[in-house]
């Protein structure tokens, strides 16, 4: 195995979040509940991950603000231009699925 110093390992990891996101912002098809039933996450997570990131190195970033990082928009925008109804199989598959607190 390649050995990577702390920097380029932060540095490749940067590289790899900002195309998941990009790949995100392009897959608008693929909604939330499908990410979580599939993945155990979903775009909200990832904006939460990031919110926490900040907030543990001491900068105050808002649940909106990160989720306008991980969305390239409000998610209020994202939810009127891309987000459907869930249907009741994704629901229940949601139920089973969803993360134990």
């Amino acid at each position: 195995m390649t050995e990577l110093s702390k920097e380029q390992q932060t540095e490749f990891e940067a590289a790899a979040f900002r195309r998941l996101v990009r790949h995100l912002r392009e897959r608008t098809d693929v909604q939330n509940i499908d990410m979580m039933n599939l993945a155990g996450f979903c775009r909200n997570c990832l904006s939460n991950w990031y919110r926490d990131a900040a907030n543990e190195a001491g900068v105050a970033l808002d649940k909106e603000a990160s989720r306008e990082i991980v969305y390239g928009m409000s998610y209020e925008e994202w939810r009127e231009r891309y987000q459907r109804e869930a249907s009741g199989a994704q629901k229940a598959a949601f139920e089973v699925n969803r993360p134990k607190e």
